[in-house]
C-alpha cells in the first residue's frame, strides 16, 4: 500500500519490549500531516533497540486483546493490561443516540514507537475482534491514527459524536493519539468509532474516520494518500453492496410479515363475528331466563351463553394483541430495510465524492512532475473483473499517471482516434456499462455510447468499426459503432451474452444464444445463409 506498507515490513524490528520504555536516543522518520493549516508530524524512534520483536510478535498483542472482545460484543467489557494495552470496548444499546467506541489505551509501560507498528497492533485487533480481512483492517488502521491525531484533545468533538459511555472514559489531556511517541504511553486514548457491533463491513464507522479534517491531512502527504484513500473507498463500496443486500433481504422479510399481518387480521375479524354472535346469543338466553325465572333450564342456558360470550370477547382481545404485535413486526422490517439503504446510498454518495477527489489530487501529482514526458498507455490490473488506463514514461517504465476509471472490462482498449474506446462500467446501483471513450490527456471519459453493453463482451476493431455485444430490450446483439460511438447498425439476430466476435474475409463469426456459431454479413449484419450450423452444438 504506497510507501507507508514498506516502511511498514521495514519496521517490524522495532521494538517493542514488554518490560520498560527504551532510552530516546534519537528522532526521526517523520509522517506529515495537516491539521486546519497546521503541520503535524508522527515522530517516531529510529534508533537501537535492547529487543528486537517480530511482525506476528507485535500482531499478538492486538489479536489478543480482541479475542477477549469478540464474544462480548453487544456489552460493555475490558481487556488487556492498564499499563500496558488496554481496551474498553464502550457500548450503550439503551440509546441509538451518537456512537458506539472501542477506546485502545497505550499504557505507561508499553513500548511501540513507530506509528507503522501501532497500525499492525489496531489491525490485528480489528481482524480479532471484528473479523475484519487483514488487508481491510490494515487501511482502517491508517485511518484510524490519522483522525485521531487530528482530534487530539478535542472533547467537544468527541462529546459531539460519541455516547457518554465513551466520553466518561475519555480526558481531555489524553484523548485521541499524541503525534510524538515519546508521549504514547500512559497518555493516548485511541478512538475507533463503531457503526455497529456485528462484525465485519460497517463495524468500524468509515464516514467518520475519513471526514475532511482527516482527508486534508493525508492530503499533505508526499503521495496524498491516494492509495490508502483508494482503499477506503472500495470499502465504502463494498459497505454499500452489503447494506443494499441487507435492505432487500429485509424488505423480503417485511413482505412475509405483512401477509402473516393480513392472515391474523382475518383471525380476528373472525373471532370479533363469533364474539358478536355468542353476545347475541347470551342476551337471548338471559331475557328467556328472565321471563322464566323458576326454569332451572333456562337459567342454566343463560349461564353458559354468558359464559361463552365472555370467552369469545377474551379470544378477541388476545388477537387483537397479536395483531398489535405482528404490525410491531412489519414496522421493524420496514424500518431496517429502509435504514439499510439509507446507509447504501450514504455510503455510495461518499465513495463517488472520494473518487472524484482522489481523481484530482492524482492529476495535482502528475502535474506537478510528469506532466510533459512522453509515455506508452496500457491496461493495469485492478481485480478480476476490472483495469484501468495507465500510462508509463516510454524511457524507464515508470508510472507517469492512472486514469480515474477504474472500471475498464474485458482487458481490451483499442485505439479511436485521438481516444480510446473500452468497455466500462458497473451495473451496481445508478451505473451501467456501456462503451466509452477516453482521452489520453486526462485519461477521463469523454464520450459513452448510447446503448448499455454486456459486462462480459468482447470488443473488436475493424479498420474504423468497432464490434461489441449491446443491449436491446430483453437480447444481446452484435453493434457495429463508428470511432466517435456513434451506432451504425445492430445484428438481425440474438447472440449470447459472453459470444466471441471473429473477423474472416466473409463476415463476422458470433455464437448464438443456443450456443450455435453464426456467420454475420459486414453489410447489415444480418444472418449469412447457413442452412446446416453445428448441430452438434445444439445436441448437446
Amino acid at each position: 500500500m504506497t510507501r507507508k506498507k514498506f516502511l511498514s515490513l521495514f519496521f517490524v524490528t522495532l521494538v517493542l519490549s514488554f518490560v520498560a520504555n527504551p532510552i530516546f536516543a534519537q528522532v526521526n522518520e517523520p509522517e506529515i500531516r495537516s491539521v486546519a493549516g497546521d503541520t503535524v508530524e508522527f515522530i517516531n524512534y529510529n534508533g537501537p533497540h535492547a529487543v528486537i520483536n517480530t511482525l506476528d510478535q507485535i500482531k499478538s498483542i492486538g489479536t489478543g486483546l480482541g479475542k477477549v472482545i469478540a464474544p462480548n460484543r453487544d456489552a460493555s467489557t475490558t481487556a488487556g493490561e492498564s499499563n500496558r494495552y488496554y481496551v474498553i470496548h464502550a457500548v450503550d444499546p439503551t440509546t441509538e443516540e451518537k456512537l458506539d467506541a472501542d477506546i485502545m489505551f497505550i499504557g505507561e509501560k508499553a513500548s511501540v514507537d513507530h506509528i507503522n507498528n501501532l497500525r499492525h497492533i489496531i489491525a490485528s485487533y480489528l481482524v480479532a475482534a471484528y473479523d475484519y480481512s487483514e488487508a481491510d483492517a490494515q487501511t482502517l488502521a491508517v485511518f484510524i491514527t490519522v483522525y485521531n491525531a487530528v482530534y487530539r484533545g478535542n472533547m467537544e468533538v468527541f462529546q459531539s459524536r460519541y455516547k457518554s459511555v465513551v466520553t466518561d472514559n475519555l480526558t481531555a489531556a489524553h484523548a485521541g493519539l499524541a503525534l510524538n511517541y515519546q508521549d504514547w504511553p500512559g497518555k493516548s486514548q485511541i478512538v475507533i468509532p463503531l457503526g455497529s457491533t456485528a462484525g465485519g463491513l460497517g463495524t468500524v464507522d468509515t464516514t467518520v474516520i475519513s471526514d475532511k479534517e482527516v482527508i486534508d491531512s493525508m492530503r499533505e502527504e508526499e503521495d496524498m494518500g491516494i492509495e490508502d484513500r483508494k482503499d477506503l473507498v472500495d470499502i465504502k463500496e463494498r459497505e454499500a453492496d452489503q447494506a443494499e443486500e441487507k435492505a432487500i433481504e429485509a424488505q423480503e422479510e417485511a413482505a412475509k410479515e405483512v401477509e402473516k399481518l393480513k392472515e391474523e387480521q382475518q383471525e380476528l375479524r373472525e373471532a370479533q363475528k363469533e364474539a358478536t354472535e355468542a353476545k347475541q346469543e347470551a342476551q337471548k338466553a338471559q331475557a328467556e331466563a328472565q321471563r322464566n325465572p323458576k326454569d332451572e333450564q333456562a337459567q342454566q342456558k343463560a349461564e353458559e351463553a354468558q359464559q361463552k360470550a365472555e370467552e369469545a370477547q377474551e379470544a378477541v382481545e388476545e388477537q387483537k394483541q397479536v395483531v398489535e404485535e405482528q404490525k410491531q413486526v412489519v414496522e421493524e422490517k420496514q424500518k431496517e430495510a429502509e435504514e439499510q439503504q439509507e446507509i447504501a446510498d450514504q455510503k455510495r454518495e461518499e465513495a463517488r465524492h472520494d473518487r472524484a477527489e482522489i481523481a484530482k489530487d492524482q492529476q495535482k501529482l502528475i502535474e506537478q512532475g510528469y506532466s510533459d514526458t512522453e509515455g506508452v498507455f496500457g491496461l493495469n490490473y485492478i481485480d478480476d473483473e476490472y483495469s484501468v488506463l495507465v500510462k508509463l514514461d516510454k524511457t524507464n517504465g515508470n508510472l507517469l499517471k492512472e486514469s480515474p476509471v477504474t472500471v475498464i472490462r474485458g482487458r481490451t482498449i483499442v485505439p479511436a482516434g485521438e481516444n480510446f474506446m473500452a468497455v466500462a462500467g458497473t451495473n451496481s446501483g445508478n451505473g451501467a456499462v456501456k462503451l466509452v471513450l477516453l482521452d489520453t490527456v486526462n485519461m477521463e471519459i469523454v464520450h459513452q455510447s448510447n446503448e448499455e453493453a454486456s459486462e462480459k463482451s468482447v470488443l473488436v476493431k475493424d479498420g474504423n468499426n468497432y464490434y461489441a455485444v449491446i443491449k436491446d430490450g430483453g437480447n444481446w446483439l452484435i453493434g457495429k459503432y463508428n470511432a466517435e460511438l456513434q451506432l451504425q447498425m445492430k445484428s438481425k439476430i440474438a447472440v449470447h451474452e459472453t459470444t466471441p466476435i471473429t473477423l474472416t474475409e466473409s463476415g463476422l463469426i458470433v455464437t448464438d444464444p443456443q450456443g450455435v456459431p453464426r456467420l454475420l454479413s459486414y453489410d447489415d449484419l444480418s444472418l449469412v445463409n447457413n442452412k446446416n450450423p453445428v448441430k452438434a452444438l445444439n445436441e448437446k
